[in-house]
């Protein structure tokens, strides 16, 4: 039987669907609003995974191109590998159930997010994680839901609810908010140096719409939901888990003790290795359960430290940062780089300048676009001192990539006052904890040294936040086992004035209202402390770009002269890349862009190109090459395919016999436009400049006499 349930949303209806579509999978729904839909179906495994002890949760999230009416590109039209889009979507669908599955499970989970209609204005990854959600509530599959998500921009001064693309294209503010009535789980903002009031008031407003979402999934459920099963979970025998804790627990006060993240890793694996050990025969095939509940006794023993105590494991103050250091220019033939250090976490910064054809291209059912600025994130096993063998970038390195992009792109210029394609490439070479955030300073400074005229430095800071019934403590700055053992991962960047980047996940169901404003007013004053020792390396952007970067130009000609500059079949700006060296790009539009790898060709072409367009003024004098000599007088080149006509009257102040007596082909002259005839004849005059002694007296040439200069 099919099921449909309704409500508005932001002005227009949403509604979910189930018994229509992939009936066979443990739950499914589709999700429309407007013309997009996109089907979501979620399946349990009936047999554990052994020998893990994470949830194996996997998310997919896939366009099909015949959402949009297209055929892939490309020599292969079928769907690929996932887009860098589709990564994000995925991970935007799977952070905000991920804290909502009971705890230990072991069972490997799947969800599918299918994109099969797009109207090109309502994004469809919103859909995606509401469909999730809905699917898992109809589901048997255990889970601490449903959730609502919603996105919120700033459109106008006004908040809008689930924004069309053309209104995100102009808004100040992209806010994605997922959770429950009253407590959030996942918080993703884009913005352009937005005030924490604001990012307040926004999630209000989106805590009022999700509430709606919850009500509908509740009732689909009554409708269509079967009864939950039980799923397989890491079962750890009464005995085990208490001789664990008796052999470890003292053990484990004292490793936590140790600030050191080297040496506590070392002495936590040591009692993992020393405990499996001792317990194997009794116990085999155990190894899983008894670093689950060594992992149990640190989370217990750290969080401890944190409520009772007011102790950090590297005994920071709660509100504390890391010792910080920041370097400029390290690496010379980089058009911009950085190294930015904080605590023993590490990021090497380095951007490169490029022109419009470096640009990305991005095909998506959006439509088509160019990308000019771009922030790559590496992760490589050495920064965590591992052995993995290195692949391409994974889902984690693109997250992280796209939220440190977010976080910089509002201070990147316009491309009228910056023409340059911008690529920053930030390699972490040591990891301990937000080095997301550490891509953001370093990419910051890294622009400021390459000469990127950005509005304002941009710092990123990670909060975390430890939660024991009543008892919550915020914590700056957090350290990776801070983030692993504690309740909260939020990511907040921006510069003095307000945030442009932040990202919140959860590991208990959500948080309160109250709990993220005192989060982000924290954020606020670490930032600030940030940019302060950012500003002692580098205060603001280098007044020039570094002499390795090409150089690029950029003017605007009329629409009626392109043909000018371009010539019949080309002849024109064939000649001037000949002469100057340099690339030069004309839109159909008049916008003109010169390139050059080199000093000075590039100003030389725009010279070139400028009296090319130039229009001749009458009264106005020039030098200009004689190019052809005939018997009434001699033609003059005076700008760049312009040519006027000396009458052989108009050469000298007295009689000229032959023309030949004055000038040669070749020769360079000054002369002065005396006329424009209505065919747009130029008449030139030399002898007007020549009369009145104000130049050197004219002698006539001795027949014998030679002439050198370059042949043409």
């Amino acid at each position: 039987m099919i099921h449909k349930v309704e409500t508005d949303l932001g002005g227009r209806p949403l509604i979910i669907e189930c018994g229509k579509m992939a009936k066979q999978a443990d739950g499914a729904v589709t999700v429309r609003y407007g013309d997009t839909i996109v089907l979501i179906t979620v399946c349990a495994s009936e047999e554990p995974r052994e020998g893990i002890d994470y949830l194996p949760l996997m998310v997919d999230y896939r366009e099909k191109t015949y959402a949009a009416g297209k055929i892939p590109g490309g020599f292969f039209k079928r769907e690929g590998r996932p887009t860098e889009k589709e990564i994000l979507s995925a991970r935007l669908i799977d952070r905000p159930i991920r804290p909502l599955f009971q705890k230990g499970v072991i069972d490997d989970i799947q969800i599918v997010a299918t994109v099969l209609s797009s109207d090109r204005e309502n994004d469809s990854d919103i859909l995606g994680s509401i469909g999730a959600s809905s699917a898992l509530a109809v589901s048997d599959v255990p889970f601490d839901g449903p959730i609502g998500i919603v996105r919120v921009g700033m459109v106008d001064g006004s908040f809008v609810i689930n924004p069309t693309f053309p209104e995100l294209e102009n808004a100040s503010l992209n806010l994605v908010v997922a959770g429950n009535e009253q407590r959030i789980t996942t918080i993703e903002v884009h913005g352009q140096a937005v005030k924490e009031k604001e990012i307040v008031n926004a999630l209000e407003l989106a805590l009022g719409e999700i509430g709606k979402l919850v009500e509908l999934q509740k009732e689909l459920r009554s409708l269509y939901g079967r009864p939950k099963r039980e799923l397989h979970k890491i079962e750890v025998s009464p005995e085990l888990r208490e001789t664990v804790v008796d052999l470890a627990v003292g053990r484990v006060v004292i490793a936590n003790s140790l600030q050191d993240i080297d040496e506590r890793f070392v002495a936590i694996e040591k009692i993992k290795k020393e405990l499996v050990e001792q317990l194997s025969e009794k116990y085999p095939d155990s190894e899983a359960k008894i670093g689950f509940v060594l992992e149990e006794l640190i989370s217990r023993d750290m969080r401890r430290r944190v409520i009772e105590e007011g102790k950090r494991l590297d005994n920071r103050q709660m509100d504390g940062l890391r010792s910080i250091s920041c370097e400029v220019g390290i690496l010379p033939r980089a058009h911009g780089s950085a190294l930015f250090t904080r605590g023993q976490t590490q990021s090497l910064c380095a951007a490169t300048l490029g022109t419009t054809v470096d640009e990305q291209k991005i095909e998506n059912l959006a439509g088509e676009s160019f990308k000019s600025f771009m922030l790559h994130y590496n992760f490589p096993p050495f920064s965590v001192g591992e052995v993995i063998p290195i692949r391409g970038p994974r889902r984690r390195e693109v997250g992280h990539g796209a939220l440190a992009e977010k976080a910089l792109q509002s201070v990147i210029p316009s491309e009228d006052v910056f023409p340059y394609t911008i690529r920053i490439v930030s390699d972490i070479l040591e990891s301990n904890g937000s080095s997301s955030m550490a891509a953001v300073c370093g990419g910051s400074l890294c622009l400021m040294d390459a000469g990127v005229p950005i509005k304002s430095a941009v710092a990123g800071v990670a909060m975390g936040l430890v939660v024991e019934g009543e008892k919550q403590v915020i914590l700056t700055d957090i350290a990776g086992a801070e983030d692993h053992y504690g309740d909260m991962d939020f990511k907040v960047a921006g510069t003095a004035e307000g945030i442009t980047a932040i990202q919140l996940d959860t590991k208990v169901e959500g948080i309160t209202l109250d709990t993220v404003e005192k989060a982000l007013e924290q954020a606020r004053e670490n930032r600030l402390q940030i940019l302060e020792v950012m500003s002692k390396t580098i205060e603001k952007p280098r007044g020039s770009i570094s002499s390795y970067a090409p150089v690029v130009l950029r003017m605007e000609i009329p629409k009626s002269k392109i043909g000018e500059v371009i010539g019949p079949g080309g002849r024109v700006i064939r000649s001037l890349i000949e002469e100057t060296g340099a690339e030069i790009e004309i839109k159909d539009d008049g916008k003109v862009t010169v390139v050059s790898h080199g000093e000075g060709s590039a100003e030389l072409a725009m010279k070139k190109i400028e009296a090319i367009v130039e229009e001749v003024e009458v009264g106005k004098t020039y030098v200009g090459k004689v190019t052809r000599i005939m018997n009434f007088g001699a033609f003059v080149e005076i700008l760049p395919g312009k040519e006027g006509l000396v009458h052989i009257s108009q050469l000298a102040p007295h009689r000229v016999g032959k023309v030949t007596d004055e000038v040669s082909e070749g020769e360079e002259v000054t002369v002065k436009v005396v006329g424009v005839d209505e065919q747009g004849r130029i008449n030139l005059s030399r002898k007007v400049l020549m009369a009145g002694g104000d130049q050197e007296r004219h002698r006539p040439r001795d027949q014998n006499t030679r002439r050198y200069g370059k042949k043409r």
